[in-house]
């Protein structure tokens, strides 16, 4: 019952007051807050969350694929800003990368595959 009231007052509130909440959220956190859901989505894509990838109900190499490449390009866009982050950010997108070429049936060529062009 307390889930149904805290439901009912988040739709209470207005979509300016949403939007203002918003605009206080630095740069930065809603950058690491989309490289995180890409992450966490390329994985789940890639079948990472099951104990036997292969079997696992959620692969889809074609949608991995699309989120690594967005990743990499959210990634190479934004290494500025990351500081100290940067490096394992960059290190959590080559396992992706290398875990995707070893899921695939006909890996893609060096440079080839899911956003590697973008970090070059």
């Amino acid at each position: 019952m307390t889930d149904d009231l805290d439901h009912d007052e988040q739709h209470d509130q207005s979509p300016t007051e949403d939007v203002r909440e918003l605009a206080d959220i630095p740069a930065i956190e809603v950058i690491t807050k989309a490289i995180v859901m890409l992450m966490s989505s390329s994985a789940e894509k890639l079948g990472l969350s099951s104990p036997d990838p292969d079997e696992s109900p959620h692969r889809d190499l074609d949608e991995a694929r699309r989120l690594i490449t967005a990743l990499a390009g959210l990634v190479a866009a934004s290494v500025e800003y990351l500081g100290p982050h940067a490096a394992p950010i960059r290190d959590g997108l080559q396992s992706l990368q290398k875990a995707f070429r070893e899921a695939s049936a006909v890996p893609d060529e060096p440079g080839q595959g899911p956003g590697e062009k973008y970090l070059r």
